[in-house]
């Protein structure tokens, strides 16, 4: 224990670890062994792209009473409900599986069921971090969280589709196991301080975090310049026609394009743990940005497999200190009665950064060409870089990540 970061020393956040670590290697063996499968069915790429529609679905239509459920029912169980709901599916995967799996449509009601399962427990889950540790370890904590989803992003799809090929059950099987492990990790948890009811459920308390987040310019300029870098900057939709047409290489090295960000992040992130940021933190978040705007322009210059590798591997590298400020910054700042209901729209904007980056880099790759599509977003994320200073001066003006609260974040709404 002695040689463990300090965060790690709490009961509490190695539970939460243990179950964010081990829940998202069941989703990332789910989703590679459902890939297949549905692939395997039509052979079209569309029937793809209708899964990610149906899990992306729920979160938007939900997010509001997701988050309001966050704030007024415990979130340890709010979490363990939603990793119950998902073992529900897994399981019931298994017994599509074993009928064979020939039809469309079952998958895409599972991953809609996945979906909103989701939606309502990640604004719980992400609310949960600050009741669990102290101010002066949230920043590493939250790099702790980053290394979990990272090893899972990278494992879980090996491991799923090592079981997959043994016998297309058994991915499944051990999916409904490691998320009932991640449940029980949830309901032992004992948080310092619990979710307020707050005021009365209606239409003024279902909108308290998009109005907490549009009156409080520090959040709103963190999650908006998160939001417009990933869906300008993001080149992730368009890996398979880099790979094949660009680059000249086969699945493999498709495979090694897609896993290299989650690389980058993983190193970020053990970095964080070890070396906090420090001071000038609003200052570092644009540095970032920047760099992951020049990333994202060599990767699109790039005509070798493994300097396009090493662009993403930066490009996810510099996007961990970005997610992690902003993170810090969204967990600090709100008040512990409304942490639900902003994490659940924060998780709409990322969502929506992530699915219309990749809309949007197709689109463009059609009218400009793929070259200056992926060149063009990275010019455009490093100008924001230099113009959020000007737009959200109080981004820019962060010094330490744990002087950030909800006091002076209300002290700052009464001075404007």
């Amino acid at each position: 224990m002695r040689h463990l970061p300090s965060t790690l020393h709490h009961r509490d956040y190695r539970l939460l670890w243990l179950s964010i670590l081990v829940s998202g290697f069941a989703a990332n063996m789910i989703a590679v062994a459902v890939g297949w499968q549905v692939y395997s069915i039509n052979g079209s790429a569309f029937d793809l792209g209708l899964i990610g529609l149906a899990e992306f679905l729920p979160l938007v239509l939900l997010a509001l009473p997701a988050g309001q459920l966050a704030d007024r029912l415990p979130r340890r169980g709010v979490v363990a409900a939603s990793l119950a709901a998902q073992m529900v599916v897994a399981a019931l995967l298994t017994v599509i599986t074993l009928h064979g799996a020939h039809v469309l449509w079952p998958f895409l009601l599972m991953a809609f069921l996945t979906g909103a399962s989701t939606a309502f427990g990640n604004p719980a889950g992400r609310a949960l971090l600050p009741e669990l540790v102290p101010v002066d370890l949230f920043e590493e904590a939250i790099a702790l969280r980053s290394i979990a989803y990272q090893v899972s992003t990278i494992g879980g799809p090996a491991i799923g589709g090592v079981l997959f090929a043994v016998h297309e059950v058994s991915v499944y099987v051990v999916s409904v196991v490691l998320l009932a492990v991640g449940a029980a990790c949830a309901l032992l948890l004992t948080p310092r301080a619990a979710a307020s009811l707050g005021e009365a459920p209606g239409l003024e308390s279902l909108l308290g975090g998009i109005r907490f987040i549009r009156d409080t310019r520090v959040l709103l300029g963190a999650i908006t310049l998160d939001l417009f870098a990933v869906l300008f900057g993001g080149a992730i939709a368009l890996l398979p026609l880099y790979a094949k047409s660009i680059l000249h290489t086969g699945p493999v090295g498709l495979g090694v394009l897609r896993s290299m960000p989650a690389v980058g992040a993983l190193i970020g992130a053990v970095i964080l743990t070890r070396r906090p940021l420090g001071g000038r933190a609003g200052e570092k978040l644009l540095l970032v940005v920047a760099l992951f705007g020049v990333s994202t322009i060599v990767f699109g210059l790039s005509r070798s497999l493994w300097l396009s590798a090493l662009a993403l591997a930066f490009g996810g590298f510099v996007d961990l200190f970005s997610m992690n400020i902003r993170s810090t910054i969204v967990g600090l700042a709100t008040p512990n009665e409304l942490r639900g209901r902003v994490n659940s729209v924060e998780g709409v904007f990322i969502s929506a950064s992530n699915e219309l980056g990749a809309f949007e880099s197709g689109v463009a790759a059609a009218l400009l060409g793929a070259t200056t599509a992926v060149v063009a977003g990275g010019i455009v994320t490093i100008a924001l870089a230099l113009v959020w200073p000007k737009v959200f001066p109080e981004v820019a003006k962060i010094d330490r990540l744990e002087e950030v609260s909800p006091a002076a974040t209300q002290e700052a709404l009464a001075v404007d």
